[in-house]
């Protein structure tokens, strides 16, 4: 089947899911219980059964209880949102070395994600938040997507807690986040591709997940500051573990902005033990307009400048860049172009870019349709360019 033809089957496919996650819902309890030979099955969670099984820990979370006088749900200050992708694409490059089986080349691909975020405060001004996500979103013709990839595994992606001190400084505590959580990045393209979604700055926004600490500080007027350090759960902090660390500045007011962060992270290229190991640096400025004018687009650029310590000599010069625009009004939905690096570009090499288009298309206020064409530049000698066809329809409820 060629490429467009498949194209053309792939909607139809997604269509179907529609009514099997309606079937799923018309599930009768009491009908299923005719096909046993026990009499009568009691359900803890019973709708009819008043006898109380319930906790004395509140499920929001607030502690223990004397008494089961609560309904048992979450507390008032306590909330779940949640989200779910599907994912559809092709992607057309050089077939892989190997065996026939390896070659996945111009094969449509499909993949889910799911994220519960629930959040709860217990000041009104604090925020103890978790991430738990699940999917199988990572196959090669949607990786551009950046969907979950755990094989369906429900898991505790993320958790921290952020509070104020003061009237203007947020401290934040978390596991499995970024050197650069509270960090401000001058950037409103709002592309759906996992590459130029790091608007042009992959590096110096250090992430090195991991149990991290942060501080932000507001000057007002659209002027505020933030550093942040992430490490590792066994060598925290330590000479044998790998450390990230930024400092950010930031300047956002209605129609423009621009920051300047400044990253560095341990290279753990070196063999263990990995004491005194060598720090990759990165200097990274972003800028955007928008001019919330009918018809025109806001433009957003990036660009970084770093060093690799892992490398000796006049090579170890890392850039990248990229520029996005989108028009926020076009029909009924949002339409974006832009193009950057999709590889760090070392010094004395050529740059390789990716370049892409997309439209966000909101049907209702739970649903979203985003079809994405992307192209990427290849240097290497008698390498096909990468090109991909893919779409993602999203719910959050």
């Amino acid at each position: 089947m060629k490429l467009f033809q498949r194209l053309l089957v792939a909607p139809a496919a997604l269509g179907l899911l529609a009514p099997l996650s309606t079937n799923a819902t018309e599930v009768n309890l009491s009908e299923i219980s005719k096909y046993s030979d026990v009499e009568s099955v009691d359900f803890a969670n019973s709708f009819d059964d008043n006898s109380s099984n319930e906790s004395t820990l509140l499920a929001g979370g607030e502690g223990l209880v004397d008494s089961d006088s609560f309904d048992g749900g979450f507390s008032e200050t306590t909330t779940a949102t949640f989200g779910v992708n599907f994912y559809a694409g092709i992607t057309d490059d050089d077939d892989p070395t190997g065996t026939p089986a390896a070659d996945f080349d111009d094969n449509l691909m499909t993949g889910y994600d799911f994220g519960i975020a629930l959040t709860t405060s217990f000041t009104g001004e604090d925020s103890l938040d978790i991430a738990i996500d699940a999917g199988d979103g990572a196959s090669e013709g949607i990786v551009e997507f950046g969907g979950d990839g755990n094989n369906g595994v429900l898991t505790v992606d993320e958790i921290s807690y952020t509070f104020p001190l003061g009237d203007k400084t947020t401290v934040i505590v978390g596991d499995n986040l970024g050197a650069s959580t509270l960090a401000t990045k001058a950037c409103v393209y709002g592309t759906p591709s996992d590459t130029l979604d790091e608007c042009g700055v992959p590096n110096g926004y250090v992430g090195n997940d991991g149990p991290m600490v942060g501080v932000a500080y507001d000057f007002g007027n659209g002027l505020s500051a933030a550093a942040g350090y992430a490490g590792e759960n066994a060598d925290f902090a330590n000479e044998e573990g790998v450390d990230g660390y930024i400092v950010n500045l930031a300047y956002i007011q209605d129609t423009y902005g621009a920051s300047f962060t400044y990253g560095a992270l341990e290279d753990d290229a070196a063999v263990a033990p990995q004491d005194n190991m060598g720090v990759d640096t990165f200097f990274a400025l972003n800028a955007y307009f928008d001019p919330a004018t009918e018809g025109l687009p806001s433009i957003s650029v990036g660009y970084e400048n770093g060093e690799d310590a892992s490398v000796d000599g006049d090579s170890d010069g890392i850039t990248n860049f990229m520029v996005g625009a989108t028009w926020d009004d076009i029909g009924p939905g949002s339409f974006g172009v832009g193009m950057g690096t999709h590889v760090n570009t070392v010094e004395d090499t050529d740059a390789q870019y990716m370049y892409e288009a997309y439209y966000e298309y909101p049907i209702n206020d739970g649903m979203t349709i985003t079809p994405l064409i992307f192209t990427k530049d290849v240097s290497t000698a008698e390498t096909d360019d990468t090109t991909g066809v893919m779409v993602k329809t999203s719910f959050s409820f």
